[in-house]
Formats: structure tokens, C-alpha cells, sequence
């Protein structure tokens, strides 16, 4: 894990060089990146109740996307979520950018989430409900820095790339569904987290069953994301992010 974010940022920048121009997985980096650098920026504002806190889960969270990353460098066993957004990174470099970002989005957030949340709450801060209603208060106003950034990537898409007329006149609905996809799924993120933390008391082999259901919802979802049409439009239909089901107490 990287020491600081600063750190982080610059390895990101190198892997976006690393990357090049052709490589379509370039949109959702320079996409994580920007919102890695306002997410920074509440840290040092003073934005969170805990700054020190959503900067260790910012760094352990951005770690399991360079995993993945260096995993498919080395040609070694991808994550099942990251393995279909790598895909359609190479295999369907013409997908419109957006299409790419919310392959990476939901990747990282309904599969990564989840386990930078439990690796950074300690069993018994779970069992602690004043920290951890402060703990949510800090993963839901990551929210609005987040939701904040809609507007302004949205426009980067669309000056990056050519748009159809279609696309200008769904514009402010796409908008409106991304926002409802960050909200949604980070709202199913934190009910996960606390699925996955039950399950590793229940030992490891417990632990590792719920996240191979997990990656399997998750790998599931974006298949959906790499169907023609107005994705966004129809995920918002049917949901978005996943949910685990609870375990029995």
C-alpha cells in the first residue's frame, strides 16, 4: 500500500503513461485519478470527520485497483469484475469512453469497496455503533465530492470523443443516472461491507465464500454494462450496484 496519497497519484500518473493514448482503460485511470486528487483536496479541507481514517481507505482502495492492473501486466488471474472491464478495454477499444468508466466504476466500487471498507474497520468498531455511524457519515460525504465531479467528467467525455445527437439529448438524463449509480451502489457498498465483516468472524474459508458470491454478482452487473444500448438508462430501470444477502445471526 502506498504511504501516502501523494504517493498514489503519482503512480498513477506513470501507469496513465504507461498505458498510452490507444489503450482504452486510460478513461476510467483518468477518470479514478481526478477524483482521487477532490477527494484529496476534503481530506486536507477538512471535510471528513475522520481525515486520517478515509485517507488509509483511500490508499488500501486504490491498492486493490493496482492490483488488478499489475495482475493483467503480468498475465496472471484478474479479478472476474476487472477481467470484463479489461476485455472491453481490448477487445472493444470503440465503446464510447463513458461505457469504459462505468465498466471501471462498477468494478471498483461494488467489488473493491467493500473489502478497503472491512480490511480498514476493526471487527470491533463494527460492534461500536457511535464509530461506526461516524464511520458512515465519512464514506456517504465522499459522496458528495464524488457527485460534485458528474458534471465536469461528463463534459470531458464529451469533448474527448465524437457524440451522437441521441447521446446530446439523453445528456442531462445520463447525468442524473450516474449520480443515482454513485448514491446507489455505495449506499449497497456499506450494507455489503458489514456481510463481509460477519463472514470473516466466521473464519476464512467463510470469508472467502461471500466474496466469490460477491465477485460473482459483480462480474454479473457488468457483463449488463458491455450490452448495446443506453446502458446507463437501463441499469437505472432494474438498479444499481449489488446486494448481498445477509447471514443468518
Amino acid at each position: 500500500m502506498y504511504a501516502s496519497i501523494p504517493a498514489l497519484v503519482e503512480r498513477m500518473r506513470r501507469e496513465l503513461t504507461r498505458l498510452g493514448g490507444e489503450d482504452a482503460r486510460r478513461y476510467f485511470l483518468a477518470t479514478y485519478l481526478r477524483t482521487t486528487l477532490a477527494v484529496a483536496g476534503e481530506i486536507e479541507r477538512g471535510g471528513f470527520g475522520d481525515g486520517a481514517w478515509l485517507r488509509r481507505c483511500d490508499l488500501v482502495f486504490a491498492q486493490l485497483y493496482l492490483d488488478a492492473l499489475d495482475a493483467e501486466a503480468a498475465g496472471a488471474a484478474v479479478p472476474a469484475p476487472w477481467r470484463i472491464a479489461f476485455d472491453a478495454a481490448r477487445e472493444r477499444p470503440d465503446l464510447p469512453p463513458v461505457r469504459h468508466v462505468l465498466l471501471g466504476m462498477n468494478a471498483h466500487i461494488n467489488y473493491d469497496l467493500p473489502q478497503a471498507l472491512v480490511a480498514v474497520i476493526a471487527p470491533e468498531e463494527f460492534d461500536d455503533p457511535a464509530r461506526m455511524a461516524a464511520r458512515e457519515r465519512d464514506h456517504t460525504h465522499v459522496d458528495t465530492v464524488l457527485l460534485a465531479q458528474v458534471g465536469a467528467e461528463d463534459d470531458r467525455m464529451r469533448a474527448s470523443t465524437r457524440v451522437s445527437a441521441l447521446d446530446r439529448m439523453l445528456g442531462p438524463l445520463n447525468r442524473a443516472a450516474t449520480r443515482r449509480l454513485l448514491a446507489e451502489s455505495r449506499a449497497k457498498v456499506w450494507h455489503n461491507t458489514a456481510v463481509l465483516d460477519r463472514a470473516r468472524r466466521e473464519g476464512a474459508q467463510q470469508y472467502d465464500t461471500v466474496l466469490a458470491d460477491l465477485e460473482g454478482r459483480c462480474a454479473a452487473r457488468l457483463t449488463e454494462l458491455t450490452a448495446p444500448g443506453q446502458v446507463l438508462l437501463r441499469l437505472a430501470r432494474h438498479g444499481f450496484g449489488v446486494r448481498l444477502e445477509p447471514r443468518a445471526q
